[in-house]
């Protein structure tokens, strides 16, 4: 199968060609089209299955399919991950595959100045990848408005509580739309993270990937 067949915008289809992604990844022919339908997801998936493209590929396509231009109109979607490394690694995935598209996305997280980041918030973004500690730190301080917030992606959500990120989630909640569609990502399963899962997603699709083959096969490696 080729990712034409998911019916996707061509600015994303020829991003995806330069990048040499040639078929969906399990991951990916799973997700990609319960994403598109509107579904919440939950998926248990390790990296290096390809899980990033598999949630960035439906969101860039979902929000160019209603751009006209480069000027954002809201903040659509968030993505929470646990540390600044990811969230620069998501950042840079998100970017790579929305390159010829009119999507802006930009990363947030702790241990730098809030300054530019802030000054980057208040231009305009589609897009937001960001550490839920700093996360809570611009919402609550008005820097950032999550009311028009139509997506929710928790990434690595094993990550996020085992540094302790349970109670900044939860305090997040209450300033998104309950409306909203949310796509829940994590590297194993057990009941702290089911109890997470289930007050965030709604009637999801439920995704499990073996680690049989880790190694995303449309990625070539050096």
């Amino acid at each position: 199968m080729k990712f034409e067949k998911f019916r996707i915008q061509p600015e994303i289809i020829r991003s995806l060609k330069k990048l040499n992604f040639k078929k969906p990844t399990d991951i990916q022919y799973k997700a990609i089209p319960a994403i598109l339908k509107g579904e919440d997801v939950m998926a248990i998936a390790q990296t290096g299955t390809g899980k990033t493209a598999a949630f960035a590929i439906p969101i860039i396509d979902m929000i160019q399919e209603k751009k006209t231009s480069k000027r954002s109109e809201g903040l659509k979607c968030v993505v929470m991950v646990p540390t600044h490394e990811l969230a620069i690694q998501i950042k840079e995935v998100f970017e790579e595959i929305g390159k010829h598209t009119h999507v802006n996305t930009y990363a947030v997280f702790g241990g730098v100045e809030q300054d530019r980041q802030i000054q980057k918030l208040q231009a305009g973004l589609d897009i937001l990848i960001a550490t839920p500690g700093r996360l809570f730190d611009l919402v609550s301080q008005k820097h950032l408005d999550l009311r028009k917030v139509e997506m929710l992606v928790l990434d690595e959500a094993d990550h996020m509580l085992d540094l302790g990120f349970y109670k900044d989630i939860q305090d997040l909640l209450r300033f998104l739309p309950r409306k909203r569609q949310t796509l829940f990502f994590s590297a194993t399963i057990n009941d702290k993270i089911k109890k997470l899962a289930y007050t965030l997603v709604k009637n999801a699709i439920r995704i499990q990937i073996s680690p049989k083959n880790p190694v995303a096969k449309n990625i070539d490696h050096g």
